[in-house]
């Protein structure tokens, strides 16, 4: 497909990277001419110095043969213009908006229905809902939703003492009485997809698909708190600090924010009543012995320097080697050297956003027969899950699975028709409406008939 990104910053330049991998064409456009080239060198894409909202800058990038636009600028009004003079230059485009204001919050259907967007993006909003999941379920490492939240993705790290040590895969859900699907292994920086006979040990990290109430059984039966934390303290004060406070006030979870900037702090005063907003440096230690580091279950770490949300989560770690901590990390560079560190969850907004939009870039090439709906990373560049509609009648359908001839490396997890989930085994089929989940290693799969060996 041919892409047009608007805006080299932090999000352009990550959907830039993950579109790239993807095999699509891409131009980039930036206002600063450095920028541009810099983001264009780096991926080996097509590089436009302008005004992404000017139809002149458009054309030179190619818009009258582009399928898509995502405007990423750092203004929501910029981002908005730029998808309408899209929309007036190729009437056949697809058009995606970064819209972070939170005052725009309840008008994206309007833009989506009058103004034509086919997207509107809101890095924070999804960053801070991800966090939230996980302060609700803190026994999970990493949580992403599949089916319209009806399936979950639940990544655990296997404690020494937990009855996961030392187990087949094919034992677990007779063992501990719960309904479960194991679909990846991580062990030694290796990941793989597991069958029946594989062992599970001790420091392995697992991902499985279940229910949310099914979710909660299974971490019950390992003995692991199923319940959400009581109170949290947030480092930075932020758009994703905004929201999720917000969020978490209305699950009766106490909030409390400490921003170094006072104007800002008059701002969530305002806005969050019910939080405790405080005004001092997210790093001062005798700050943070104040406010309670030692004992409170959570803290999410948000400011805009990763060094700063290191070293805060480590600090919280020792105070506190119980508590729930979320890493907000910017530079994927730093991932390698945090591998056998435990900073808790590490979140990436840039990940989240460059998903939800993968996903949707896949489901425009899908074939007649069926369409990507969700993606997500379950381990970046390693494993993936994704959400397939079938559409239609396939090479996949009206077979039993066991007749299949899939691919290594790759698992159905699940089968939604109508409004029964299951997780198939051998003798069941994929019919047309069925939505189908499929946990693989191979990345990069467009269609479901992509799942067989060709």
């Amino acid at each position: 497909m041919n892409i047009i990104i608007v805006g080299c910053g932090k999000i352009g330049s990550a959907l830039t990277r993950a579109l790239n991998d993807e095999d699509h064409d891409i131009a980039v456009i930036d206002i600063d001419g450095a920028t541009a080239k810099s983001v264009a060198n780096n991926a080996d894409v097509i590089g436009v110095e302008g005004n992404g909202a000017s139809i002149q800058t458009q054309r030179e990038a190619g818009i009258g043969n582009a399928d898509l636009l995502i405007a990423t600028a750092g203004s929501d009004e910029v981002n908005i213009l730029c998808c309408m003079i899209a929309k007036k230059a190729n009437k056949n485009i697809s058009t995606i908006a970064r819209v972070r204001n939170p005052v725009y919050r309840e008008e994206i259907s309007y833009f989506k229905e009058e103004l034509g967007l086919s997207m509107v993006l809101n890095p924070e909003l999804l960053a801070a809902r991800e966090i939230a999941r996980l302060l609700r379920f803190p026994y999970a490492m990493k949580i992403d939703t599949l089916l319209r939240d009806r399936i979950e993705i639940l990544k655990h790290r296997i404690k020494e003492e937990s009855p996961l040590a030392d187990i087949r895969v094919m034992d677990v859900n007779r063992k501990l009485g719960s309904d479960v699907l194991i679909c990846t292994i991580e062990r030694d920086g290796e990941v793989f997809i597991p069958n029946g006979a594989s062992m599970l040990f001790a420091d392995d990290v697992i991902s499985f698909v279940a229910s949310p109430e099914d979710a909660t059984k299974f971490f019950r039966s390992i003995k692991e708190d199923t319940h959400q934390v009581k109170d949290t303290i947030i480092a930075g004060g932020g758009k994703i600090s905004f929201y999720l406070a917000q969020q978490l006030l209305s699950l009766g979870i106490g909030t409390k924010i400490i921003e170094i900037d006072p104007k800002r702090c008059e701002i969530l005063d305002e806005a969050l009543s019910s939080a405790t907003i405080i005004c001092g440096d997210g790093t001062d230690q005798e700050l943070l012995l104040e406010e309670g580091i030692e004992y409170t279950e959570s803290v999410v770490t948000l400011t805009n320097i990763d060094e700063e949300n290191i070293l805060l989560a480590l600090y919280a770690k020792k105070m506190n080697p119980n508590v729930k901590c979320i890493t907000k990390v910017n530079r994927v560079v730093f991932d390698e050297i945090m591998e056998d560190i435990d900073l808790g969850t590490i979140m990436h907004t840039k990940s989240i956003v460059a998903d939800r939009v993968t996903s949707f870039v896949r489901a425009m090439q899908n074939s007649m027969g069926s369409n990507v709906e969700t993606l997500v990373h379950i381990i970046d560049e390693k494993a993936e899950a994704l959400e397939f509609k079938v559409t239609g009648n396939s090479e996949v359908t009206g077979k039993p699975l066991s007749e299949l001839d899939l691919k290594d490396d790759l698992i159905i997890a699940a089968i939604n028709r109508g409004k029964t989930i299951m997780f198939p085994k051998g003798q069941d089929e994929i019919s047309p409406g069925d939505r189908v989940i499929v946990v693989t290693t191979h990345m990069g799969l467009n269609d479901l008939d992509d799942i067989l060996k060709k």
